[in-house]
């Protein structure tokens, strides 16, 4: 269950005691849910009975005493406990988080992609159900011939045919060396002005899609490949690109390091469990990995709006709170001093396994490396 999900259970939670006549009150558009603070109870907390005391002339205990059993036992919900001046603290049964694992173990780094093509219908270039017709027309991707434009435009297009959508990409500036592509491992489909090689508009239901982010002041490729396009892809694109050193440092002020080295540092434990004798194995954790199993939910949420947006910042920002997310968590995977290797320990092999293949796979659709060794 991700953050989303549980939202709407608590929201649905709340209009059920509304419709009980047990609240007196306007249901709310939303309820936020985040994760418990240091030292806290279960794996997500929400203030929703806070937030509905004052306008339900209840006192906020009384507020949440009347949600907490209309939440517990709900999708996947384990139990609810009140806490301070009304907080709900909600655990989720453990069930839940190893049908995740599996699931990420299952599909590794397509993790978060749908399978079959969706076609190019809709205002997003996005239809549900199967497609209209075996060949669906593709969505057109144009770019200035800047370097940042043909990179982003690259990788909206990774993302969106992530979600099953078929693109053509396009670089309108036919003056732009083809090799200036390669280089950067961007696919352009043509060059110029749209011609007869473009699918009848008329045909489609929204126009070419035309990526022009800010252009960036100077040459990105000082820093290679890997750390230029980051720099390229991390900022949203109508902020300005910062080109300094800084992205080439290894050390944790630099967001892409971090991302690289949660990914390394799950191989390894990986392959230092292997020596041990451990297998990953889904199962119980035995540890606060809340934080982790949130994030690692939200996967499949974050590509979908990154590709809907045309916004690969958002693919960058969620890969950084991932590897925020796993770096603790790893330094608890393995057994330490005179601890026997256990079931918690293979099921935390399989949860770092997981977090390793959503940052190999986020990574790989911005176009970088996700190295083993770092």
């Amino acid at each position: 269950m991700t953050s989303v999900d549980l939202s709407r259970t608590v929201l649905r939670a709340v209009r059920r005691a509304v419709d009980d006549g047990e609240l007196r009150v306007e249901p709310p558009e939303r309820v936020v849910v985040t994760t418990p603070g240091g030292g806290g109870w279960g794996d997500y907390a929400t203030n929703v009975a806070l937030q509905l005391a004052r306008p339900a002339g209840q006192p906020a205990l009384r507020v949440a005493e009347i949600l907490r059993p209309r939440l517990i036992g709900l999708d996947g919900i384990d139990d609810v406990l009140v806490t301070g001046p009304g907080f709900l603290n909600i655990r989720l049964r453990d069930t839940v988080s190893v049908d995740l694992v599996h699931d990420i173990l299952r599909r590794g780094t397509r993790y978060g992609f749908v399978d079959v093509p969706q076609g190019s219908q809709g205002s997003q270039g996005f239809r549900s159900g199967p497609p209209a017709s075996p060949a669906p027309l593709p969505l057109p991707l144009h770019s200035p011939g800047d370097v940042r434009s043909l990179v982003v435009m690259d990788v909206v297009a990774r993302l969106l045919r992530a979600q099953g959508v078929v693109v053509r990409t396009r670089c309108l500036d036919s003056s732009v060396a083809p090799s200036l592509a390669d280089q950067w491992g961007v696919r352009v489909d043509g060059y110029g002005a749209a011609g007869s090689d473009t699918p009848d508009l008329g045909a489609l239901s929204s126009p070419p899609c035309s990526l022009q982010p800010r252009p960036c002041s100077g040459d990105p490729l000082f820093l290679g490949i890997d750390a230029g396009r980051w720099a390229l892809l991390h900022p949203a694109p109508h902020d300005a690109v910062r080109l300094t050193g800084d992205h080439l440092v290894q050390r944790e002020s630099n967001p892409l390091f971090r991302v690289r080295y949660a990914h390394a540092r799950a191989r390894a434990v990986l392959r230092n469990g292997s020596e041990l004798g451990l297998a990953p194995r889904p199962g119980a954790t035995g540890v606060a990995d809340a934080a982790l199993l949130a994030v690692l939910a939200d996967h499949p949420r974050v590509l979908r709006r990154a590709a809907e947006t045309r916004a690969p910042d958002r693919l960058t920002r969620h890969l950084v709170a991932v590897a925020d997310a796993a770096l603790p968590f790893l330094v608890t995977v393995l057994p330490r001093g005179d601890e026997k290797p256990s079931a918690a320990h293979r099921a935390r092999l399989a949860l770092a396994e997981a977090a390793g293949a959503v940052l190999a796979g986020g990574l790989s659709l911005l176009g970088i490396d996700a190295p083993d060794h770092l």
